[in-house]
């Protein structure tokens, strides 16, 4: 049995509403290849080996992070993603900063790993800021989320232990003196200008820049687990192996 794109987008407007994407952003379904689903991939990328990996398991659908068109197009060429999809008869559906900000979303996920408790929002709901069990310094947190991500960290140490953490997924840096501001210990997150460790050098409290892959590439698995939950079993939901880092490291 097949369902349509349109009953998959909306069960993923139950868990991540448009209407909690900012302002500049591009969600929803951006690419329609109007084709009914039998198969989908979830993934935070949609790549052009995401693509091909895709159509290889013969998914009708793929469920990314990321917008797979953000900027206005002024043109198209056959190698380009959305050109793909389309010619592999593959729709797209992109959940961003809804996404990000949804409970049970991409934060709320980070925020489980990072044992975060007592959490409240920030950063235009898209962050969560709150208390951990005990406390810990940024080189303990740079460890956890190393291991937990699966990725490697750099970090600026606090001048005290960290009891109150905030984080923020992906390219959240600029979110650190809103955090500071709300009496975070610590920021963990995906990027951060070098302005931004220097200012968490000068303010004494840690810093955590963990990758924006490793901070989100989570978020795949739960987007195929909440399909499954509310689609037949007849559709097969995966994420996708080919949805990895982009960098390599030494």
């Amino acid at each position: 049995m097949a369902v349509t794109v349109q009953q998959v987008l909306a069960v993923l407007e139950q868990y991540a509403p448009t209407k909690l994407a900012c302002e500049w952003d591009n969600v929803g379904l951006l690419v329609d290849a109007g084709r009914p689903v039998t198969a989908i991939t979830t993934a935070l990328d949609i790549t052009a080996d995401v693509v091909r990996d895709a159509a290889a398991s013969g998914c009708e659908l793929i469920v990314s992070h990321h917008p797979v068109i953000f900027d206005p197009l002024r043109r198209i060429d056959a190698q380009d993603i959305p050109a793909m999809l389309l010619r592999s008869g593959i729709s797209a559906i992109c959940m961003h900063t809804n996404l990000d900000a949804a409970q049970g979303g991409v934060n709320d996920l980070l925020a489980d790993e990072l044992g975060i408790e007592n959490r409240t929002e920030f950063a235009e709901g898209c962050g969560r800021i709150g208390t951990l069990p005990a406390p810990m310094t940024a080189a303990q947190l740079a460890e956890k989320c190393s291991t937990a991500l699966k990725t490697r960290c750099k970090y600026v140490e606090a001048s005290r232990p960290v009891s109150r953490l905030a984080e923020v997924s992906g390219a959240g840096g600029s979110y650190l003196q809103e955090a500071i501001d709300l009496g975070a210990d610590c920021l963990v997150t995906g990027e951060a200008a070098h302005h931004i460790a220097l200012l968490a050098k000068q303010k004494g409290v840690g810093l955590v820049v963990a990758g924006h892959w490793g901070t989100e590439h989570g978020i795949a698995l739960r987007l195929a687990t909440v399909l499954a939950a509310s689609l037949p079993d007849t559709i097969r939901i995966t994420p996708s192996l080919a949805d990895t880092d982009p960098y390599e490291y030494l």
